[in-house]
């Protein structure tokens, strides 16, 4: 079979048969059809007018009238396998034109009485048979070779992207591989043509029709990139060239799943949208942090949500001393269990089944454990669910936040890290507003503490960011499942934007506001530019292989109760303060006394506790003045709400 692929790479026999080649076949199809003729006229009709003279003037003008006729119709100037029907009538009329001129010449020529008309008849229409079989036999026997040539590989031919080091070494690893066939390196432009690295061919691209070169000629089946960021540098071009031309587009592991210098073929995977939506590494103080939490006990809250487990992950590396999981949700918490049992087997780690709203079963966790470090990410985030809800949003994201908090600075926790949300920011929802509830107390608490109105030593850090990209309930795994069934993919308003950024890049933030935390701020972190949800949902059918709107359709069902048509820009000059990280800056937020602050709290919890809906959210809007709900029922309470402030303003 190899030496079948090297006849097929030789002579081009799977792009196409060279035009040449083609016109000599077909010159030999019709003068064996005019040979038959003549035999079948002779033998049958026994017509001695057939002389010798006679068949080699008809064979010779055949052969004259059929080179004319293909030439001037260019029948054999394209590629045999894609014949249509366009190609079938141009074969039809040389035919016609070639049996009609041959049997004008020979009625012109001395030979006497004889059947023409049978003769350019059937001339004619075995020329066309002919023609039309040998088109037919070379598609079948093409076919047949690439089913054989293809069905025979085992492993999936790569070519792999750059010619850096990276790519290098994912070459030398791969070069035994049972999996994959590495074809050559591919670059972008002309400047390295021709040249290769350890006998290793380097190709280039310029256009999407090199691409799809490569597959037909090579039998490229995947792009294989040696790195996150050259995906991410080449979304726009490369992968969509890829996408167009049903190229697989591939990822190779990190140095560290890579076992005894091989790659697995489990450790290669297709390019996800999340690694084209994606931007450059954080940088990180990475000596600050492992001092911040090696060696100590932390807890996370909410620990097997998206944004826990990851805290989890990566607090895993650091080196504490134990690692308390915190959450509500057992078959999540189990899963998570697994997973840190297996990839950090000496990780001193304690799972706990509680609920922030349960001051107890926090008080018995703080008071064994003693935690020196909290990280807050226990949640209620789903906002057209906490417009239906809005007393359970309270009771977990107000109440919850202020028994950790004060569970905090009642066990002298060092520091309290709380994930809240950019939807806390100009709230239009009850999630957002009881996230900027929590904001409130618990930066209230923090300096209180710095003025010595309250006991304690614990410092309070907020942090804010939007969506997360991949997170429970977030748009990438629904518009997944959507695909995965076939469609529709439904977006909420074709205009809608967000602003995302991955679960990992999200912690390390979460991780390096932290560790530079005086105490008592709120920070914000850059989230980079806009992503308009139409066009994600889009991309991602593409990377599916599918074609948006004819095999999956893209419909609008609206927006939902609470949700904003643009997220508000965080992380502007004008609305905080700059840190010495480009990705962090401070929030400019108005403080509140604690007093005050706690008894709101109190009051918000007890209505929540009583289902008083309207009394709630009434009061939750004179707390957070700039709380202004929007496609929601609860917009009738703003008109109330600005009046009662224009009236004490009057006064």
């Amino acid at each position: 079979m190899e030496f079948i692929e090297k006849i097929v790479s030789r002579f081009h026999l799977d792009r196409f048969f060279s035009s040449k080649l083609i016109l000599a076949i077909d010159l030999l199809m019709s003068l064996s059809a005019s040979i038959c003729t003549l035999i079948f006229v002779r033998v049958l009709i026994s017509n001695d007018n057939l002389t010798d003279g006679f068949i080699l003037s008809w064979l010779g003008l055949s052969v004259l009238f059929s080179l004319v006729f293909f030439a001037i119709l260019k029948t054999y100037r394209t590629i045999v396998r894609h014949t249509t029907l366009k190609e079938f009538a141009k074969i039809c009329v040389a035919a016609f034109f070639k049996a009609v001129c041959v049997g004008a010449v020979m009625l012109a020529l001395p030979f006497g009485d004889t059947y023409y008309a049978v003769l350019m008849t059937l001339d004619m229409s075995l020329t066309i048979v002919f023609l039309l079989m040998v088109r037919i036999a070379m598609i079948i026997a093409y076919d047949t070779l690439r089913e054989k040539v293809i069905s025979s590989r085992k492993r999936t031919n790569v070519m792999v992207y750059g010619v850096d080091d990276k790519s290098v070494a994912v070459v030398k690893r791969l070069t035994n591989s049972t999996h994959y066939g590495v074809i050559g390196y591919l670059n972008h432009g002309r400047r390295l043509r021709g040249q290769n690295i350890d006998g290793v061919k380097i190709f280039y691209f310029e256009g999407q029709a090199d691409i799809a070169l490569f597959r037909e000629r090579f039998f490229v089946d995947a792009i294989l990139f040696a790195r996150e960021e050259d995906v991410k540098k080449e979304a726009s071009r490369l992968v969509d060239f890829c996408q167009e031309t049903g190229v697989k587009v591939l990822v190779a592991p990190s140095i560290d799943e890579v076992i005894d210098g091989r790659i697995m073929k489990s450790s290669i995977r297709e390019v996800k949208i999340e690694d084209l939506l994606g931007r450059d590494e954080i940088r990180l103080d990475m000596d600050a942090i492992v001092e911040n939490f090696g060696g100590k006990t932390v807890m996370v809250t909410g620990a097997a949500g998206s944004i826990g487990s990851e805290l989890c992950r990566q607090l895993a590396s650091f080196g504490p001393k134990k690692l308390i999981l915190f959450d509500n949700g057992e078959t999540p918490m189990h899963n998570l269990r697994l997973e840190l049992e297996e990839r950090f087997k000496g990780l001193d780690f304690v799972p706990v089944i509680g609920d922030v709203r349960q001051e107890p079963r926090l008080d018995y966790v703080f008071r064994k454990f003693r935690p020196q470090v909290v990280f807050h990410a226990a949640a209620y985030k789903h906002v057209p669910l906490m417009e239906e809800n809005p007393c359970e949003a309270v009771r977990v994201n107000v109440a919850g936040s202020r028994n950790v908090a004060d569970k905090c600075v009642e066990y002298d926790v060092e520091k309290m890290v709380m994930v809240s949300t950019d939807k806390a920011v100009n709230p239009t929802n009850i999630m957002g507003c009881t996230k900027r509830l929590a904001e409130i107390y618990v930066q209230s608490l923090g300096l209180a503490i710095e003025k010595g109105e309250v006991k304690g030593r614990t410092r309070f850090v907020t942090t804010r960011f939007g969506n997360v990209l991949g997170s429970n309930g977030s748009v990438i795994p629904r518009f997944r499942e959507q695909i995965a069934k076939g469609g529709p993919v439904t977006v909420t308003h074709p205009e809608i934007t967000r602003f995302f950024m991955t679960i990992p890049e999200a912690c390390r933030l979460v991780m390096e506001a932290a560790t530079m935390s005086t105490g008592n701020q709120i920070f914000v972190f850059d989230m980079g530019e806009s992503v308009k949800i139409d066009t994600l949902a889009r991309r991602m059918i593409t990377l599916a292989g599918f074609v948006p709107d004819r095999d999956i359709m893209v419909e609008y069902s609206g927006l939902r109760p609470g949700e904003k048509l643009y997220e508000e820009v965080l992380s502007n000059t004008e609305n905080t303060d700059p840190t010495s990280h480009d990705r962090i800056r401070i929030a400019k937020v108005r403080e509140y006394g604690h007093a005050k602050a706690a008894e709101v709290m109190s009051e918000l919890e007890d209505l929540a506790m009583k289902v008083e809906i309207p009394e709630m959210v009434k009061l939750m809007k004179r707390t957070v003045p700039e709380f202004i709900s929007k496609n929601s029922e609860f917009e009738r309470f703003d008109i109330e709400i600005q009046e009662e402030v224009q009236e004490e303003t009057d006064k």
